[in-house]
């Protein structure tokens, strides 16, 4: 028991953020009637949220730096205009107009993290100016009208499914893939805790690690069977899968990802230690710019047009969903994981206040008061932990 509440003391933010996320999910589930969880609004959720799941991705790496980005909503509606002028206008296959949106994204991210590395101007004001920037440049490209429709293939990149091979009724690849990660994780795990032993490391009891073992493999079968039960696995959600699982991978064994939070810890310091703080700050903006151009392709291709409104309030929603999911606003702490819940807390919010009728002013305000709470438990935990 006291290994099991030092390992909870420490990730308090985030295990309080599933266990949030569990309780608004019970919560909506019951006051709906059941509809929250059902197959057709689980799809619909991951259609929803994936452009912002992607954006928390990027976000949480430049708050873990000690910056912030509110250009990113501004970047995603650019780069899906210039897009949409690519394969529309001027008829270009989608692969090459995908690739230099992406191409236009890292550029962006680069104009950007200058600035803020090497010149040393507030990332706040740099990314101010983008947001101003880049809506007044979509305007333009876009002469104030939406472009539609974008081709087919392209389409199914944001509103498509894996096709299945079966037909049963129940889509097979959904069910195949649920197994396929439920092994990957167990796998995963009893190798992780196999080196917590080998290096003295506290690791939860043999019960209690099975019992989470268990319910994780619950959790992932019954959601891949929900979706199985409805129309199988959305492009969209392989995509995010894939990112997270390299972000993940990046920031937890890679040099790359210490350098990210050491420079978040102590900047100077960070630069004393051999880390070059200038160019991992220029490289986590590029990066930036390349999701939000991700996230602007992906909300386009949902939407089948490009429209001047585009991206608006993004940048909120993914700074949210880092702070939210366990970043603190200092930088030097918070995870892809944590970002990846913290947005789905913002998003079965969303949903299921729409499902039960709330209006978007009612909307607005809960999640305004749930970020708040989010930073102040931050700090309190803060000032609980320096005080002991």
């Amino acid at each position: 028991m006291e290994t099991l509440m030092k390992l909870f003391k420490n990730n308090i933010r985030q295990y309080g953020m599933i266990i949030a996320l569990v309780l608004i999910m019970i919560f909506f589930q019951i006051i709906t009637g059941g509809l929250l969880l059902e197959p057709i609004n689980i799809t619909n959720l991951i259609l929803q949220n994936s452009y912002i799941l992607i954006l928390a991705i990027g976000m949480v790496l430049v708050i873990i730096t000690g910056h912030i980005d509110l250009s990113v909503g501004s970047v995603a509606a650019f780069v899906g205009a210039v897009a949409a002028v690519m394969m529309v206008d001027m008829q270009l296959h989608p692969v090459i107009a995908v690739i230099a949106s992406l191409i236009v994204g890292g550029l962006i991210g680069a104009w950007q993290g200058f600035w803020v590395a090497y010149v040393r101007i507030p990332a706040f004001i740099v990314t101010l100016a983008g947001m101003l920037l880049f809506r007044g440049l979509t305007m333009i490209v876009l002469d104030g009208q939406s472009i539609s429709p974008f081709p087919g293939g392209f389409q199914k990149l944001s509103s498509g499914f894996v096709p299945d091979f079966g037909n049963t009724g129940t889509n097979l690849v959904a069910i195949l893939v649920g197994i396929a990660f439920t092994v990957i994780y167990v796998i995963n795990e009893l190798r992780d805790r196999k080196s917590q032993k080998k290096y003295n490391f506290d690791v939860l009891p043999g019960g209690l690690f099975l019992l989470k073992l268990f319910l994780m493999a619950a959790v992932i079968n019954a959601f891949t069977f929900m979706l199985a039960s409805y129309a199988g696995l959305p492009n969209i959600l392989i995509l995010l899968l894939v990112l997270i699982i390299i972000y993940s991978f990046v920031m937890n064994k890679t040099v790359m990802g210490r350098h990210i939070y050491a420079l978040g810890g102590n900047e100077k310091a960070a630069a004393l230690s051999g880390v070059k703080t200038k160019k991992v700050t220029f490289w986590v903006f590029v990066n930036m710019g390349v999701m939000a151009a991700i996230s602007g392709l992906m909300f386009a291709a949902r939407l089948n047009a490009a429209t001047p409104r585009a991206g608006t309030n993004f940048e909120l929603d993914a700074i949210a969903a880092s702070f939210i999911g366990g970043a603190s606003a200092t930088g030097g702490i918070g995870t892809v994981f944590g970002a990846i819940i913290g947005g789905l807390v913002m998003g079965v919010l969303n949903n299921g206040m729409s499902l039960v009728g709330l209006g978007i002013d009612w909307q607005q305000g809960i999640k305004g008061l749930v970020l708040l709470a989010a930073v102040a438990f931050d700090i309190y935990n803060k000032k609980k932990s320096s005080a002991s």
